[in-house]
């Protein structure tokens, strides 16, 4: 997903966006079974979830352990998806990709009594307006390069 492109796919925001990126890890365990990923209202902001991993910690029973995330899709329901089922002996961790969901995002453990840790980064995307964006380029832009002169031949003597 690209956050630097000048479209904007929302109607009425224009201009560009900008981009932060933090680390995110939580653990889910039998007295802990559920993380929800919340964000701030603010204007002009969207905070999304990218998992990259799920690992079962080290004091794991040898067990299945589920692991699902709840979010919103894109006509706004809530829906439940399992994104890993890791067992300490065929399967401890699992790479997730860049698996992106829009805040609020729950993670829960279904099933097992873990630890595992979830991890990925917690991304922030906020729009710059065009006008903010030209006052940076007008300085660079009226800074003129100096002329390249082509190099002065050596006479022989």
């Amino acid at each position: 997903m690209s956050f630097d492109d000048d479209d904007s796919s929302d109607v009425g925001l224009s201009g560009q966006t900008k981009l932060e990126s933090f680390l995110f890890s939580c653990e889910l365990s039998s007295k802990v079974p559920f993380y929800t990923f919340q964000a701030d209202e603010e204007e002009d902001v969207e905070h999304f979830l990218e998992l990259r991993t799920a690992c079962l910690g080290e004091s794991s029973k040898e067990e299945s352990n589920v692991v699902e995330v709840t979010a919103m899709n894109h006509q706004g329901k809530t829906i439940s998806v399992p994104i890993a089922n890791l067992h300490m002996k065929c399967l401890p961790m699992v790479s997730l990709g860049e698996f992106e969901l829009k805040a609020p995002v729950t993670i829960r453990l279904r099933a097992g009594t873990g630890p595992v840790v979830v991890s990925g980064l917690h991304l922030i995307a906020s729009r710059v307006e065009d006008s903010d964006l030209s006052d940076g380029d007008d300085d660079e832009e009226e800074e003129e390069m100096p002329a390249i002169k082509p190099a002065k031949k050596k006479q022989k003597q």
